[in-house]
């Protein structure tokens, strides 16, 4: 007897999310991964839901605004549903100005988001005395502050969606028969799989090293500066990530490489200066060969459809990918902007590095 309509390999965020959306709709779902719920760069401790800059427009950054605006939403009911928190916050985000090209930028982008954020949410400059002690060092005394950044913890966020599709009467297994149609959403060693399938390569994994810290921002801002994430958590914690290593021998453990992530953190935000590490992280995340999440048909498999690719900006897409693969897996109407196709990646399509 067939025990789901769809099943979905990989218990990451995409492949969560699309269960979820899947299982809104009246089918049934079965997620099977063997290491379990959020056990690769899904069950990370960063979470910085923040956007693309508000300027030379495309589809990718209209895609990633959608999914941003429906991320409260959302939340909101993985979080009923489940009885968990994934802790998710509309808090904005807080950058430095460094220089007078700096302001120019800052003052083109204010222009930008008013055109292309369609007043729902907003691309400010603003002075230290704005934002209650709390913002990174800036030799200009200005700040970027944006209202579409977001956070939330990944790896409770992963164990809330979890938690709700087994409410909802969905499976999350180690192992099980594959019924139904298949989503593969199976992360960077999914993009092994489907380059050697593909006979050609599709995709690549990239280290991340992250660290949480014991100091409890939960009401303000997330920080970006010098390419460090600084995100404060609800649950009282604070996150700093995270490095980006092409090459690593070892892809799970930490090493001198956070150690200076976290002290080049500490230079750019004081208020982390005397705060304890608590945790360390790392984890190989997917990057798809056209940089965007890759999304569709398995080539050349009937019923077999792909997911993956979510690299630095995964959960950020999430609430979008999980609608627009239940609308093709359900529907079998493809709203899949180009660029995310499955073809973009082949080499056949492009000629991208």
């Amino acid at each position: 007897m067939t025990t789901a309509d769809v099943t979905i390999y990989g218990a990451g965020i995409f492949g969560l999310s699309c269960a979820w959306a899947i299982q809104r709709r009246g089918a049934r779902v079965q997620v099977i991964d063997p290491d379990g719920v959020g056990a690769g760069s899904s069950g990370g401790i960063v979470g910085a839901l923040a956007p693309h800059t508000p300027e030379n427009w495309n589809q990718k950054k209209q895609f990633q605004l959608d999914s941003l605006l429906m991320a409260e939403a959302f939340w909101s009911e993985i979080d009923a549903a489940s009885e968990l928190s994934a802790g998710y916050g509309r808090l904005g985000r807080v950058q430095p100005v460094l220089d007078v090209r700096g302001l120019d930028l800052a003052r083109d982008r204010i222009a930008g988001a008013a055109q292309f954020w369609r007043g729902q949410a907003e691309w400010a400059i603003v002075a230290a005395a704005d934002l209650d002690g709390w913002h990174p060092a800036s030799p200009t005394g200005l700040f970027i502050q944006d209202t579409l950044s977001a956070r939330l913890h990944p790896r409770q966020a992963c164990h809330a969606i979890a938690a709700a599709i087994t409410a909802g009467g969905g499976a999350i297994r180690a192992e099980g028969r594959p019924d139904g149609l298949q989503l593969w959403a199976t992360g960077a060693a999914g993009l092994q799989d489907l380059s050697a399938a593909l006979g050609q390569m599709v995709g690549n994994s990239v280290k991340g090293q992250a660290a949480l810290l014991d100091l409890d921002r939960r009401s303000g801002p997330q920080l970006f500066a010098d390419g460090v994430h600084i995100v404060p958590h609800a649950d009282g914690t604070t996150a700093i990530g995270s490095t980006s290593e092409r090459a690593a021998t070892d892809p799970v453990g930490t090493d001198h490489q956070l150690d200076e992530l976290i002290a080049r953190a500490r230079a750019l935000c004081p208020a982390l200066e005397d705060a304890p590490v608590i945790a360390r992280w790392a984890g190989l995340r997917p990057r798809a060969r056209s940089r965007a999440p890759m999304l569709g048909h398995w080539p050349g498999r009937a019923g077999h459809f792909i997911a993956n690719g979510g690299f630095k900006i995964g959960f950020g897409m999430a609430p979008k990918v999980a609608e627009v693969m239940a609308d093709l897996i359900l529907d079998g109407i493809d709203r899949i902007p180009e660029p995310f196709q499955v073809a973009a990646n082949l080499k056949s399509q492009t000629t991208s590095a």
